[in-house]
């Protein structure tokens, strides 16, 4: 199933959600014959500014903050072992970290 706030490529899928405080975008990679399985997520605060930070999973704690949504996408790519490219993003989540 995809919409706006979810999409599916690689054996990924991701999902853009928003809490009272955080718009939060998070993968997970399904093991088999993409590889390992794994979660990864970048959360932004609601308004939409301020810096990404990025988790191992959407309510984990965080690992680093990036000011750019591409530099979050890389090191959530490293940890689910795909480059960013193959990280599929929502049409609701394209504009974090703007």
């Amino acid at each position: 199933m995809t919409d706006d706030r979810t999409a599916e490529a690689n054996g990924i899928r991701a999902i853009y959600d928003e809490t009272e405080t955080e718009r939060v975008l998070a993968f997970e990679r399904d093991p088999g014959e993409y590889g390992a399985g794994g979660t990864a997520a970048i959360a932004q605060n609601i308004d939409g500014y301020a810096m990404l930070k990025v988790r191992p999973s959407a309510d984990g704690d965080e690992l680093e903050r990036y000011y750019g949504f591409d530099m979050a996408l890389d090191h959530a790519g490293e940890l689910l072992g795909v480059s960013p490219h193959e990280l599929p993003v929502p049409d609701a989540a394209e504009d974090m970290g703007m």
